[in-house]
């Protein structure tokens, strides 16, 4: 797959590190550094640009890295990137240690991973059909 990209930053393009990787690393592009303190948020600015495909979205995630090294993740994760946003791509991060987190140009931030979707219809009825299941929900079908 083919997508148009606008990069103002300085940095590469976002690129898969492995042949099986699914997502592309995210940098930052920041004139000076951000210092996150602790349960503190910022939009980190990326310089991209992206002109998806109608069917497809772009999720910013957190890099596992990060969160289990320096406690910083993405707060609204995924993020989602429709395909007729034109803006520039920026990651809510939040820093969830005890100690400030210092954000630098060209840190990888985030990753994003590009999925294909589908828009529903709904058909609205009187009752759905029955299920084992049933109405059972947030650890319904566990087992100890």
């Amino acid at each position: 797959m083919k997508i148009r990209i606008v990069n103002n930053s300085n940095h590469p393009l976002p690129a898969y590190e492995t042949m099986a990787s699914a997502g592309m690393d995210l940098r930052a592009f920041i004139p000076s550094d951000i210092i996150l303190k602790p349960l503190e948020r910022a939009l980190i600015p990326t310089g991209l640009f992206i002109e998806l495909p109608i069917g497809f979205e772009a999720q910013v995630r957190p890099r596992s890295g990060l969160a289990i090294k320096k406690g910083v993740t993405v707060l609204n994760t995924p993020g989602t990137i429709d395909a007729d946003y034109r803006g520039e791509i920026k990651v809510i991060l939040i820093n969830l240690s005890n100690e400030d987190f210092i954000v630098k140009n060209g840190d990888r931030i985030a990753q994003m991973i590009i999925a294909a979707h589908e828009q529903a219809e709904w058909i609205q009825v009187e009752e759905l059909k029955e299920t084992n299941r049933g109405a059972g929900g947030f650890g319904s079908t566990g087992h100890k």
